[in-house]
C-alpha cells in the first residue's frame, strides 16, 4: 500500500461478500475493479485479495503506463491535484461499502466476528452512538438478538480491577447458566436478563471453539 491507501484503509476489515456486489471481478484469488477518471484519460485499477489487502494504481492511456505523480506529496498543480482527489474519492467509496471498521482489539473477538460472518452472513450492528465499541448480532429472519459484543471494565463484572476487556453476551438455557457461571470467565449476562443470558470473556481465557459452539446455541435459542 502507498501512503494514501494506508490512511484510507487503516483499521478496516474487508467484507469479501460485498466485492462482487460493488463491481469487482474475481480473477484467480483476487478481485479487480476498474474505473475511468479525468475525462477518461486515466483509469484507476484496484486489486483486493481475499484478506482485503489493497493495491490501487492509476493507468494513463496516452502513454500506456502507470501515472505516479499524484503519490508525491510535494507535487502541486491542478491536474495532479485532480488525479489525487479522484483517486482518493474512489478508494474512500470502496472503503465505505466493502470494508468495516476494525473496532475490537482482541484476536478472539475478531475471530468470532469472522465466524459469524462466514456461518450466518450477519454483520455487527452498532446501535449506540455514545458506545461505539459495543454492538449486537441479530437474526435476519425475526430480528431477535442472539449476541452482543461489549467493551467493559472488569469491575462492572464484579471483579476488583479497572482493566478494560471485550466480552460477548449470549443466550443460554437457565440451568446451563447456573452450572457454568464462575465469576472468572463466565458471568451473568451483563446488561441482560441474567436468567437467560451469559457473559463470556474474549481475552483468550475461553477457547474460541467453545465460544462459537455456544454462539450457535444462542442463535438457535433466538428462534
Amino acid at each position: 500500500m502507498n501512503s494514501i491507501t494506508e490512511k484510507i484503509f487503516k483499521n478496516k476489515v474487508a467484507l469479501p461478500q460485498k466485492f462482487l456486489l460493488y463491481g469487482f471481478i474475481k480473477q484467480g484469488e483476487s478481485y479487480v475493479y476498474k474505473k475511468n477518471i479525468c475525462d477518461n484519460q486515466m483509469e484507476i485499477r484496484v486489486v483486493l485479495d481475499a484478506n482485503g489487502n489493497v493495491d490501487a494504481k492509476v493507468f494513463e492511456f496516452d502513454v500506456n503506463d502507470y501515472y505516479t505523480l499524484y503519490l508525491d506529496e510535494n507535487a502541486a498543480g491542478g491536474f495532479v491535484g485532480g488525479v489525487r482527489a479522484e483517486y482518493e474519492s474512489v478508494l474512500c467509496d470502496i472503503a465505505e461499502k466493502c470494508f468495516d471498521k476494525k473496532i475490537f482489539k482482541s484476536a478472539i473477538t475478531n475471530a468470532l466476528i469472522d465466524y459469524v460472518r462466514n456461518s450466518y452472513g450477519d454483520e455487527l450492528e452498532f446501535l449506540w452512538k455514545k458506545f461505539t465499541d459495543n454492538a449486537i448480532w441479530r437474526r435476519s429472519d425475526n430480528k431477535k438478538w442472539y449476541a452482543a459484543v461489549l467493551t467493559v471494565s472488569e469491575r462492572k463484572l464484579g471483579l476488583d480491577s479497572d482493566r478494560i476487556i471485550e466480552v460477548v453476551d449470549l443466550r443460554m438455557d437457565p440451568k446451563a447458566i447456573q452450572e457454568i457461571t464462575d465469576g472468572i470467565k463466565y458471568f451473568g449476562g451483563y446488561h441482560m436478563n441474567k436468567k437467560h443470558w451469559i457473559t463470556i470473556r474474549l481475552d483468550g481465557s475461553v477457547d474460541i471453539k467453545e465460544i462459537c459452539r455456544r454462539l450457535d446455541d444462542s442463535y438457535n435459542l433466538a428462534k
